[in-house]
């Protein structure tokens, strides 16, 4: 079985070429079948279509590399990143710009927020305050703990999202 750094390598460059990029690489070998997991992400996100064509390029790829297909049986898993997964880079963050985001500092704090855009290592969080207007409160990257995205079931404040920098439009698409 190749290494997480193995695939990772084989990977990026043909995930890259395709608009993607390898987030991170779990193998399994104790598992039965043992599996390799490859997690992509891009900046427009990861559909149906996307998974199955990294799925087949990833494949094609580690057979390339698998001398001995009958005895190095595993299961192949191209997926997203999934609303779960902790934002951890500057990337993360830029993509995951408009979302509400749980945020806790190093300090032990936590703030939630919506996602401003990120630049030069600082986050622009839009926070709401009862009754008053919502406010931005930029945060060091290096002083994120833990970061995840919040699912929303109710629509967006529309002055939240026009404080993020993101428009109405784009939210509705």
């Amino acid at each position: 079985m190749p290494s997480p750094q193995q695939v990772t390598e084989l990977l990026e460059g043909a995930f890259g070429r395709a608009g993607y990029d390898v987030d991170d690489v779990v193998v399994e070998a104790a598992a039965r079948p043992p599996r390799i997991v490859v997690i992509a992400d891009g900046d427009g996100g990861l559909d149906l279509d996307a998974l199955g064509e990294l799925s087949r390029l990833a494949s094609e790829l580690l057979d390339q590399i698998d001398d001995t297909p009958d005895e190095a049986t595993y299961v192949l898993e191209v997926t997203s990143r999934g609303v779960d997964r902790p934002l951890t880079t500057e990337r993360h963050f830029r993509r995951a710009h408009g979302r509400k985001v749980e945020v806790t500092l190093s300090d032990g704090s936590q703030v939630v927020g919506r996602l401003g855009e990120p630049g030069d290592g600082v986050l622009r969080l839009v926070v709401a305050n009862r009754g008053a207007k919502p406010k931005i409160r930029e945060l060091s990257i290096d002083d994120v703990a833990n970061a995840v995205v919040q699912v929303e079931f109710s629509p967006p404040n529309p002055l939240e999202l026009e404080l993020a920098g993101v428009s109405v439009e784009e939210v509705e698409e």
